[in-house]
């Protein structure tokens, strides 16, 4: 079995950096927080599990509802087993493997813009609630596919030169 050694003081279990995230978010930043939804997709019929954080956000993106809140932070448990978002090939495909795990999101729905987003991320990762050490920090941008005819994200690259890094 491999094990890298850590001390004890490196060490995050899931409990504690899901709870620093929300922290970070709710209490220091004023998001609300939206509970997790149910794995099993009972409120979209193309999808047999929610397989990304946003999918509960679906219909708001979509322009069918409304949310209430300007700020949202959240956890999401997902399941992959297959399709767009297909984990299989890292963890093996046969009749018993799929993908299990839990993201974590902030999301504004008008309340700040991709600019905010990238200092809050760089923020929660290099200040109190983790405390990376930025030149060990990689940020990065969509570069575009011109397979599917979507042009690189130049807005947030230009946020993270003019941030600095």
């Amino acid at each position: 079995m491999w094990k890298r050694n850590y001390s004890s003081k490196h060490v995050l279990n899931a409990k504690t950096i899901r709870t620093r995230y929300l922290e970070f978010f709710i209490n220091e930043n004023g998001h609300q927080l939206v509970n997790s939804s149910p794995v099993a997709s009972y409120f979209d019929p193309s999808i047999p599990f929610i397989n990304a954080g946003m999918c509960q956000f679906k219909r708001v993106f979509t322009g069918e509802e409304k949310i209430p809140y300007k700020k949202v932070a959240n956890t999401q448990k997902c399941i992959r087993v297959g399709g767009k978002h297909n984990d299989l090939n890292l963890v093996g495909i046969d009749s018993y493997h799929h993908t299990f795990f839990e993201m974590l999101g902030n999301w504004s729905f008008g309340a700040y813009s991709k600019k905010e987003a990238c200092k809050l991320a760089w923020e929660l990762l290099t200040s109190a609630p983790f405390n990376l050490t930025p030149n060990r920090l990689f940020v990065t941008y969509f570069q575009g596919n011109e397979k599917l005819n979507l042009p690189p994200d130049e807005d947030v690259k230009n946020i993270w030169l003019e941030l600095g890094y």
